[in-house]
């Protein structure tokens, strides 16, 4: 029980010191929302979010048919070897706005003889804006000393403002789709040149 002030003039500066401690409990981190949790915390690694898809092909029909794919949708190739393609696109949805989608695939054997393959599929969008910054230049005069004027000209360049990893989902779906085309199309081709 707190105990009470006896002296009337110091009732009103234990009534403002009172609110004051009030007021910056209220201001301190611990009372405020609590902070973002961290991102790593909504990996739960489950088998349901698949980057995924088993085929019925081997490692270099399936990585065929994922190159395949790409280049069916615009996408270059930016890199191309034994069990791996890497791909990109760029888009511009606005003016100032750039995206730019690049996809990453790993294909591995699986089964007996290794006769199908197992395609790991991951797709990142990296979004850049239009920054302009004004040139400068210094002159230098011998009587003066150097002096900077400003240039009337601008320059433009993309920056990178955003970049996340497309989540697994109907994105990644109509992907596998066409990749499943693509290599059915190959196993068409050959048997077509057995012939």
């Amino acid at each position: 029980m707190l105990p009470t002030l006896r002296n009337p003039l110091l009732r009103p500066l234990a009534a403002s010191l009172a609110a004051a401690v009030l007021l910056s409990a209220c201001g301190s981190p611990a009372l405020q929302a609590t902070p973002k949790t961290s991102v790593y915390l909504n990996e739960k690694f489950q088998s349901d979010e698949t980057f995924s898809r088993l085929f019925d092909g081997s490692v270099a029909e399936t990585c065929e048919a994922a190159r395949r794919a790409l280049l069916s949708q615009g996408y270059i190739i930016t890199s191309a070897r034994e069990g791996g393609i890497n791909g990109s696109k760029r888009f511009q949805p606005e003016g100032e706005v750039h995206v730019e989608l690049s996809f990453n695939i790993v294909c591995v054997a699986d089964g007996k003889n290794s006769q199908i393959a197992t395609a790991y599929v991951s797709a990142q969008q990296d979004r850049y804006a239009i920054k302009k910054s004004t040139n400068a230049s210094s002159i230098g005069i011998s009587a003066i000393g150097s002096i900077s004027v400003p240039l009337s000209s601008s320059q433009d360049s993309l920056v990178k403002v955003a970049s996340e990893t497309i989540p697994a989902g109907e994105f990644y779906d109509r992907f596998f789709a066409l990749m499943n085309r693509m290599l059915k199309e190959q196993a068409n081709d050959r048997r077509e040149g057995d012939k």
